[in-house]
């Protein structure tokens, strides 16, 4: 139903559902669902070189460098299965990574094709979030850090999907609802047919 390749970038506050969603294309498009922070923590527990680099970071309670990040995407996308196309979730974040990416994407030749952004009401995330740490009796997950998070993705990570909109490549696809009415929604919005211009 859907072409051979598709690349795709997975957009959306934190708890709008990115993830889940993730995890449900992956297995409906075939192809990987690559979030940097599994990558990361594989890396680090594998104690390959930039692994090694990044637990250096991390353990000095800094931020990993986009430089550190773009290089173990870049061992990711080597790896046969991302061939056939892959889901980027949680990366890019900001306009500098985006931009970064595109430079390391247009070199090994496998251009974005559509940046997919899930849209959920923040206080609609507020209160999933808020509940779920309730239920698990975790502290850290108060409404205001909640919306501090949102605050920030949406002054960091809004102007990525205001990026991928003017390429022309952005969907808008509507998150509440049931988890499989949403993938609906999501596979509806993937671009058809059109061969992959690589």
């Amino acid at each position: 139903r859907h072409r051979s390749i598709m690349r795709l970038v997975l957009l959306g506050a934190p708890g709008s559902g990115k993830g889940t969603q993730a995890d449900l294309l992956k297995a409906e498009l075939g192809i990987p669902h690559i979030s940097t922070g599994d990558l990361l923590r594989a890396a680090v527990r594998a104690g390959t070189p930039l692994g090694l680099k990044a637990k250096a970071v991390m353990e000095a309670g800094q931020l990993v460098s986009d430089e550190i990040v773009l290089g173990m995407l870049e061992e990711r996308l080597a790896q046969a299965d991302a061939a056939a196309g892959f889901i980027l979730d949680g990366y890019p974040r900001n306009l500098a990574q985006c931009a970064a990416l595109e430079t390391l994407l247009a070199r090994l030749g496998q251009p974005i094709d559509v940046a997919i952004k899930l849209e959920v009401p923040s206080e609609l995330i507020v209160e999933r979030i808020a509940g779920r740490a309730a239920e698990q009796g975790r502290k850290d997950d108060t409404p205001e850090t909640v919306r501090e998070r949102l605050r920030v993705y949406a002054e960091q990570t809004e102007p990525v999907a205001g990026h991928f909109a003017q390429l022309g490549k952005l969907r808008v696809v509507d998150g509440v609802g049931e988890l499989a009415e949403v993938s609906q929604r999501i596979l509806g919005a993937l671009p058809a047919g059109a061969p992959s211009a690589a």
